[in-house]
């Protein structure tokens, strides 16, 4: 989907496993661009989900997701982990 008349938003995401995703960037416009531009440079698998970036994108960096934001979060992990030809390792909690 697809907001008309609404400027290009991007957010990054960081994962370590165990905790919520955290906001490591997140801007609008020229702003977006370059978080895009960045994370295109450095391999990182790129995923359009604009009602997800609208909503995170009111969360300030080093703010965890919002729960109601998990499973669509989540389905974005995957994403990148299939891409990019991964499997999340499953930490022995003992």
């Amino acid at each position: 989907m697809v907001f008309e008349n609404e400027p290009l938003r991007a957010i990054a995401l960081k994962y370590d496993g165990e905790n919520a995703p955290t906001v490591t960037a997140s801007g609008e416009g020229e702003i977006a661009d370059e978080i895009i531009r960045i994370a295109r440079e450095h391999g990182v698998p790129l995923r359009q989900e604009d009602v997800l970036a609208a909503l995170s994108g009111e969360l300030e960096l080093g703010e965890e997701i919002l729960p109601m934001l998990y499973r669509e979060t989540a389905e974005v992990i995957a994403y990148a982990y299939l891409v990019s030809g991964k499997v999340p390792v499953i930490k022995d909690k003992k």
